[in-house]
């Protein structure tokens, strides 16, 4: 029976290769066989200990830092997804280019990725939030109170975005 550290430990492995979209299948076929897929799902429910060793390899192979795929008890759980913020595409295009281009420029990478193109409006994770913060030289809360400023997003959303 797996311990459940064992467990919490899974459950992030698990998450992070669903956030990048990766089936058990695809994770042993993009690694050419080094990560078989019986293995790595073990690793997921916990049925299989996993040394330091191979998770450093694992947390390579997925492009996250170790810390990323360990489990800590003050992070919500892995299996609760954060929370989208709703970018409003047709006020980004009113909003000054020099101001909104990375914004813009990420988005349109975002639509392009996902082959979505309503034109009216793109979800965006937090973790977008916190990389356009970097791009921005600013804290995800400051840049959240800009773009709520450009009516790009709304007030409401700026609720779940943390302080700095």
């Amino acid at each position: 029976m797996a311990s459940d550290y064992a467990k919490a430990l899974g459950s992030r492995l698990r998450s992070i290769r669903t956030q990048q979209g990766l089936s058990l299948h695809a994770v042993e076929e993009r690694s050419q066989g080094r990560w078989k897929a019986v293995v790595v799902g073990s690793y997921e429910r916990g049925d299989r200990a996993v040394t330091v060793q191979r998770l450093s390899e694992l947390a390579d192979f997925y492009g996250v830092p170790v810390s990323a795929l360990m489990p800590d008890s003050e992070v919500a759980p892995a299996t609760e997804a954060p929370a989208k913020l709703i970018i409003d595409l047709e006020a980004l295009s009113q909003v000054s280019a020099e101001r909104a281009g990375p914004l813009a420029r990420y988005a349109a990478t975002i639509q392009s990725q996902r082959g979505d193109y309503n034109g009216k409006v793109l979800s965006i994770r937090q973790e977008d939030l916190r990389t356009l913060a970097v791009i921005y030289d600013t804290s995800p809360a400051q840049l959240a109170d800009e773009l709520v400023g450009w009516g790009v997003l709304d007030p409401a959303a700026r609720r779940g975005i943390p302080e700095a």
